[in-house]
């Protein structure tokens, strides 16, 4: 498996997913001043020139949501995912689609300024519902899937840290305590040395 990435991007979920299952792969740190992320050889892989992008064989997966589930179906007997066609998978899939869906387009936004005109046609709706949503999904102890830390950790925590760390976000108690407890992971500390751990 070759893993494209750079630590300072979104793509650093996905090598923290790496330290997390602790598999062989190939790491390739594509250098952005230099341009490798748009050089032809990395577009015939990924057009929008983007990490994380994982190539397994003749699977490319793009995406830090579908990677961390690829990579933890690859990998069952490392329990990062609930089995399927349970329902436990269900509220699993909802920590994997929530955040790329409707909660990084609307902090993106909010942190610039922007505002939907008719929030309610758009998928991510307004702040208030973002946020009561958040509220609702984080759990007040342990992780997203109980007890068990799963990739939804990964993905789910993962944009909620990303955005505390930018200021995207003023979070409650509760959501800065399972920030805490996502930052205390070595397997966190070991990915995210290039944000100081």
């Amino acid at each position: 498996m070759k893993h494209y990435c750079n630590p300072m991007s979104r793509a650093v979920s996905t090598i923290w997913m790496f330290e997390e299952l602790d598999v062989p792969h190939e790491q390739i740190v594509l250098d952005f001043g230099a341009g490798e992320n748009r050089s032809p050889e990395f577009l015939a892989i990924n057009p929008m020139g983007k990490v994380p992008t994982l190539v397994d064989g003749a699977a490319v997966v793009t995406e830090v949501a579908a990677i961390c589930a690829y990579l933890a179906d690859k990998f069952p007997e490392k329990g990062l995912a609930p089995a399927p066609g349970t329902p436990e998978r269900g509220i699993y899939y909802r920590y994997l689609f929530v955040p790329g869906t409707t909660l990084e387009p609307l902090f993106s936004l909010s942190s610039l300024g922007f505002e939907h005109p008719n929030a309610g046609s758009a998928g991510w709706g307004d702040l208030e519902r973002v946020m009561t949503t958040v509220e609702s999904m984080t759990p007040e102890t342990g992780w997203a899937m109980g007890e068990r830390f799963t990739a939804a950790d990964v993905v789910f925590g993962g944009l909620l840290d990303f955005s505390i760390r930018f200021d995207w976000v003023k979070p409650s108690p509760k959501v800065s305590a399972y920030v805490d407890r996502i930052r205390a992971r070595p397997a966190y500390q070991a990915s995210h040395k290039a944000f100081g751990g």
